[in-house]
């Protein structure tokens, strides 16, 4: 249908209206139906682009959107839908300490490897009541305090000797 369309188009710029331009608007029509062709690929492409920052935007967390909200992040996509998807994917959001993961094939070199990070243990859970918690700094407080009173009763004795 295409072929079909460019060849009515061709006979119908093909006529000289006697100003001599038409070879100019032939070539001009040709390559706005070569732009017009190539249009869906591109709508289809922003359009896409458009939906996957969207959904990333609304499904991050407001702590891994950097430099501004969220709403604007998404008023920014919806009005200008290339640049807006384009800056979130550069600049809006946060990837993450290591950047984006690409999957790497793992190394057989031994020499390579790190030793495996020591396991973590979270503290024990404290069973004590906030009173018993203050009782036991209290004590320790004074501890501090007399152990403080011995060292300047010794130093003064050191002195005084």
């Amino acid at each position: 249908m295409r072929a079909v369309q460019r060849a009515q188009l061709d006979e119908s710029t093909g006529e000289d209206d006697g100003r001599g331009g038409s070879q100019k608007r032939h070539l001009l029509i040709q390559s706005a139906v070569v732009y017009a062709e190539g249009m869906p690929f591109v709508s289809l492409l922003i359009i896409a682009v458009l939906i996957v920052a969207l959904i990333d935007i609304i499904t991050r967390d407001e702590s891994q959107v950097k430099h501004l909200p969220k709403l604007v992040w998404i008023l920014l996509v919806v009005l200008l839908p290339m640049i807006g998807s384009i800056l979130w994917f550069l600049i809006g959001r946060e990837y993450g300490e290591g950047g984006v993961s690409l999957p790497r094939m793992p190394r057989r070199d031994a020499r390579t490897q790190a030793p495996p990070a020591p396991q973590y243990a979270p503290p024990a859970a404290d069973t004590r009541t906030t009173e018993q918690q203050i009782a036991d700094l209290d004590r320790e407080i004074e501890e501090w305090r007399l152990r403080e009173e011995i060292a300047k009763r010794r130093h003064d004795e050191g002195d005084a000797s």
